[in-house]
């Protein structure tokens, strides 16, 4: 299975060690395309200049995302790099889980918690100690599907 790990690197990389053990848990689902996303290294300045530049690093995740059989998103750091992710893989017409942490004292965008269709589009409310345990509930669920 491949799947699309989509989290904050220019709009703040705060949750980076959250992102870390999301990463760690969905490598024992298949391959992530984006572990990247998880490397305490990679600052909120992005990648170190990609031949090709910001177009470059577009087009290559929008071809991750197609190759994709599911998108797991961490969304509590908002980030207009995952909106767009989202809209682009919505249209994909593939599986997605957001995870959103209301322990940040954040709120959650209505285009994003709106989009919960329970099935397709799923939007999970969880804590940092239970990360793995909701991931293990949306692979088993898909595997019923």
């Amino acid at each position: 299975m491949k799947i699309y790990f989509c989290g904050s690197i220019r709009g703040g990389r705060d949750d980076v060690h959250v992102y870390q053990r999301i990463v760690h848990k969905l490598q024992t689902y298949g391959s992530v395309l984006t572990e990247h996303v998880a490397n305490m290294e990679l600052r909120n300045t992005g990648e170190d200049k990609p031949a090709g530049g910001d177009q470059a690093i577009h087009d290559r995740d929008v071809d991750w995302l197609r190759q994709s059989d599911v998108v797991v998103a961490e969304v509590t750091q908002p980030s207009l790099g995952v909106g767009y992710e989202l809209g682009r893989v919505v249209d994909m017409k593939k599986k997605v889980l957001c995870l959103f942490r209301p322990s940040s004292g954040r709120i959650l965008s209505a285009m994003i918690r709106g989009a919960a269709d329970g099935e397709h589009f799923v939007v999970r409310d969880y804590n940092e100690e239970e990360v793995e345990k909701v991931l293990d509930q949306f692979f088993s669920s898909l595997s019923r599907t």
